[in-house]
C-alpha cells in the first residue's frame, strides 16, 4: 500500500507559526506534525509514502533526507502551483507503486487511530474508496445513506448543498482528512488541474463504491490547522 500527506497547503491559519515554515513542519511537542503522520502511515504498514510540497517546501525536503525512514518517502513538487488536495493526487499518481491502494493523510491532523482498522473495512468491502469519519459538533458535513455510501454534503450555516446520490435516509459526518482510495479511482475523481478531493468524491459517488468509515469513539482526533485547535491538541491529546 502507498500512502500520501497533504503537506503542501500554506497554513494561513496557523500564522504566525507558519510565517517561515510550512504548516506540516509546526512543532507538537517538540516535533513536527509531518513526523506524527509519518508515523501513523508507517504503523498502518504502507510501503511508500508521498508527501507533496509547496509553501517552504526545502523546509520539508531537508526534513525528509535528515532522518533515517524504515520506508522510502518521495516528494511530490508543487512548488510552481498550488493544486489543492484532488489536485495533488491526481499530480502524485506516477509517484506511487502502480495498482495498489494510497492511504491519503492530511498533515494537520492528529489521531490516536488505528489506521489497520480502516485499511480493513476498506479491503472487506471491497470499496473504491472509504473515508474515515466521526461524529462531532461543525457546519460542514459529509452525508451517508444506510448503507454507508457518500451522498452528498452539507454546510449547516451556509445551507449550500450538494447532492452525489439520492438517499430516504441521511446521516451527517464530519470527514476526518483521513482516507483510502483505489489507484484506478484517481483518474477518475476530476478533469480539473486544481480541485479539492472532496469534490472529486463528490462527482464520482454515483457511479463508484465511496463509503464512511467511522472511527472508534473512543480514539482521539484533533485537526490542529489554527493556532486555537493545536493548543487545544496539546491539552488533550
Amino acid at each position: 500500500m502507498n500512502a500520501m500527506i497533504f503537506a503542501a497547503g500554506l497554513g494561513t491559519r496557523l500564522m504566525p507559526l507558519t510565517q517561515d515554515k510550512p504548516k506540516a513542519m509546526v512543532l507538537f511537542r517538540d516535533k513536527p506534525l509531518l513526523w506524527y503522520a509519518i508515523q501513523s502511515v508507517v504503523k498502518a504498514g504502507v510501503e511508500k509514502v508521498v508527501v507533496n510540497v509547496h509553501h517552504f517546501p526545502d523546509t520539508i525536503i531537508n526534513y525528509i533526507n535528515s532522518q533515517n525512514w524504515p520506508i522510502p518517502i518521495v516528494i511530490s513538487d508543487e512548488r510552481n502551483k498550488l493544486l489543492d488536495t484532488g489536485g495533488g493526487l491526481v499530480n502524485a499518481k506516477h509517484l506511487f507503486i502502480p495498482n495498489k491502494p494510497i492511504l491519503v493523510y492530511n498533515a494537520d491532523i492528529l489521531t490516536s487511530q488505528d489506521l489497520n482498522h480502516l485499511i480493513k473495512h476498506h479491503q472487506t468491502n471491497k470499496n473504491e474508496a472509504t473515508l474515515m469519519i466521526n461524529k462531532r459538533q461543525g457546519s460542514r458535513y459529509l452525508r451517508f445513506d444506510e448503507s454507508m455510501q457518500l451522498c452528498g454534503w452539507i454546510n449547516t450555516a451556509t445551507k449550500e448543498e450538494i447532492t452525489a446520490k439520492k438517499a430516504t435516509v441521511l446521516k451527517d459526518y464530519g470527514f476526518c482528512g483521513i482516507q483510502i482510495i483505489n489507484y484506478d479511482l484517481i483518474s477518475q475523481l476530476d478533469s480539473n488541474e486544481v480541485f479539492s478531493i472532496t469534490t472529486g468524491y463528490l462527482n464520482t459517488a454515483s457511479s463508484h463504491k465511496i463509503q464512511g468509515w467511522e472511527m472508534a469513539p473512543e480514539s482521539k482526533w484533533f485537526d490542529v490547522g489554527s493556532v486555537q485547535k493545536l493548543n487545544d491538541a496539546e491539552l488533550n491529546y
